[in-house]
């Protein structure tokens, strides 16, 4: 089901449908302020295999991630952090960025890596924040398998027809961008480039 949400005044009718689909375990593609990303609720483990089958990887081996509406929501997940980390965060969030942090007790077991870590994000992008604010709770978040036929990933009715049987709901709000988040892995005390992609890594730093 393709729905059409307006980027910058999301129709509340079509925000509510689109969550009444994650509750009911409902697995979308939604856009986000970089590519367009699959998603579900991220307390449902059914819908959590679901997509790491349309990705073909072993939901014991990936490493998923999910977006947060804010800041003080992403902090929620992730164990206390450093001041100087904390400063980074503040500095790069809301945006085109992934942070993988020690996950605290409140990240479901699937969602973490064997290291107890987990990539968060929070992108700045309008209809992803009402989703999860409507919802309660963050999205898990990965991205479309990427080939060479940059359409399929950057059009909702192209997404809509290549996966019809395999997702609940498409959301367009128009074309989306063909550049991943920057990674940065936080684990360590120093933070550690491990993607780069359309954040500015150096700016971060700086």
């Amino acid at each position: 089901m393709l729905v059409h949400i307006h980027p910058d005044n999301p129709q509340e009718r079509h925000i509510k449908s689109v969550v009444d689909c994650l509750r009911s375990g409902g697995v979308i593609v939604y856009p986000t302020d970089t590519i367009y990303g699959l998603g579900c609720d991220i307390y449902n483990t059914e819908a959590i295999e679901r997509i790491c089958r349309i990705k073909k990887i072993d939901p014991k081996k990936a490493q998923l991630s999910f977006v947060c509406a804010d800041l003080s929501q992403l902090s929620t997940f992730a164990k206390p952090i450093d001041t100087s980390i904390f400063r980074i965060l503040k500095r790069a969030l809301p945006g085109p960025y992934t942070f993988i942090l020690e996950a605290s007790k409140l990240v479901p077991k699937m969602l973490k890596t064997k290291k107890d870590t987990v990539g968060l994000r929070v992108p700045n992008h309008n209809i992803t924040q009402r989703l999860i604010k409507e919802l309660g709770h963050p999205i898990m978040s990965v991205s479309l398998p990427m080939d060479v036929d940059i359409a399929y990933y950057t059009d909702p009715e192209a997404i809509q027809e290549l996966y019809t049987k395999q997702i609940d709901m498409v959301i367009d709000s128009g074309l989306g961008a063909v550049c991943l988040s920057t990674v940065i892995d936080c684990t360590s005390g120093a933070p550690e480039l491990i993607r780069a992609g359309a954040g500015d890594w150096e700016t971060l730093l700086g």
